[in-house]
């Protein structure tokens, strides 16, 4: 959120104090996060009455702080970071940079911060999340003994979902509706705790391509998070990519794709394009193009529909889900229509996220008819040129990739373009063509 283009600041005056507006905004934008309505949250937080950066109160800073991660995170860094070296703060300041750090993959900063702040952290963290933020920072040197204190964890959690589960069996039979309710909202609860501590244990394997214990890991918490969104995804992915093994692994990955599809038709684009390309490349996979045909029709209508309602939002999951086939296309060898597909998807559609697919297909040609495993006719090569010089043209004020926020070496910015790629891409397709 840009604060700089305020021309005139109403001030903390006795009035705006007296209101209550600032506190009312700031409790909207707090449940529209809380319900993932991040666009609804930074709204609530822009209708507040004008005021400079200098003149906000620090929950205001801080919700500002959060909305503005995913748009602008080393701003949100940084006022997280100025809150905590402030006398006073909101509770909830700690534990969010805390967080952040770590899903942005800083947990050496993490690890500073929390030991500079050690004095506190009983004061403002959960004994259990103490623990999780120890074990996810102890990983970057000893996996082993991050996986081993997280698994303490997930047993004790375990455990106590058990007991409940149990607990509100017996309620229900006994007709206790009001503390069986209570105690569901309590399971909920808990599970939303787990899943963080499930997800960093398998992604330890993930990151080694360990997939089959990847889902052992996940298999084991089938009992008590079975319902979750987060592990049917995570669970998918794992199947999708064990599909060498057996093509039962693309049913299974679909069965689980399917429910969030399914519950999440109506609103089909909140899914994420990732796993909306991985049913649509499983279904072409195992022959079910026409369940391909009409999702990637589903995901287009309401992409065209999104676009009446906010018309500078870019959506890219239709383009996502074509460069994706594509690339299965291109990695089959049949370059001809893969490619073909990958040049018709961006069409008006060039974007940092989906160059990182397009420029894979182009550079799996290149390697493999440099290494003459594929001869590629003059047609294609041609087609390939006259791509690759619309990105030079449209892709100048287009980065090439995503530098982590607040890494100090980063890319020259001539480099970092689309442009700049392509025009190497270019090169080596005319080198190949002298050949």
């Amino acid at each position: 959120m840009n604060l700089e283009g305020i021309e005139h600041s109403v001030g903390n005056t006795w009035t705006l104090s007296e209101s209550a507006l600032i506190e009312a905004f700031n409790l909207k934008a707090a449940i529209e996060f809380q319900l993932k309505h991040y666009e609804e949250a930074k709204m609530a937080l822009m209708d507040m009455p004008p005021r400079t950066e200098e003149e906000l109160d620090s929950v205001t800073l801080h919700n500002i702080a959060l909305v503005s991660m995913e748009s602008n995170p080393t701003e949100g860094f940084q006022k997280l970071h100025y809150l905590l070296q402030q006398d006073s703060f909101p509770p909830e300041t700690f534990a969010n940079l805390l967080l952040l750090y770590i899903s942005y993959g800083y947990e050496e900063r993490a690890a500073d911060v929390l030991a500079e702040n050690f004095h506190i952290h009983e004061e403002y963290l959960s004994e259990d999340l103490f623990k999780f933020l120890e074990a996810v920072i102890i990983r970057q040197t000893s996996p082993e003994e991050a996986y081993q204190r997280l698994d303490c964890l997930a047993v004790d959690f375990t455990t106590k979902l058990r007991k409940i589960s149990k607990m509100v069996k017996d309620l229900w039979q006994n007709h206790n509706d009001k503390e069986a309710k209570e105690a569901v909202v309590e399971y909920d609860r808990i599970v939303e705790k787990y899943i963080p501590v499930l997800m960093q244990q398998a992604s330890i394997y993930w990151e080694r391509e360990n997939y089959p214990q990847v889902r052992q890991i996940l298999e084991q918490a089938r009992e008590t998070v079975e319902d979750h969104d987060v592990w049917k995804m995570n669970l998918a992915h794992v199947f999708f990519m064990e599909h060498r093994k057996s093509e039962d692994m693309f049913c299974l990955a679909i069965s689980l794709y399917e429910q969030l599809v399914k519950k999440n038709f109506d609103n089909i684009l909140s899914m994420t394009a990732v796993a909306l390309a991985n049913l649509c490349v499983s279904y072409v996979l195992i022959q079910h193009n026409e369940e391909a045909e009409i999702l990637m029709r589903k995901v287009e209508k309401e992409e065209e529909l999104s676009a009446y309602v906010q018309p500078d939002k870019k959506l890219f999951h239709h383009c996502i889900i074509n460069l994706a086939i594509g690339t299965l296309y291109c990695s089959k060898g049949n370059y001809e229509f893969g490619v073909s597909l990958v040049v018709k998807s961006l069409q008006k559609k060039l974007d940092t996220d989906t160059w990182y697919y397009a420029k894979r297909c182009f550079l799996s040609l290149i390697e493999n008819a440099a290494r003459r495993l594929i001869t590629p006719p003059d047609e294609l090569l041609y087609q390939c040129l006259v791509f690759l010089e619309h990105c030079e043209v449209y892709g100048q004020n287009i980065i090439a990739q995503h530098e982590a926020p607040l890494d100090q070496h980063r890319l020259h910015p001539g480099q970092n373009t689309v442009t700049y790629e392509a025009r190497l891409m270019k090169a080596l397709i005319l080198k190949l063509m002298e050949l």
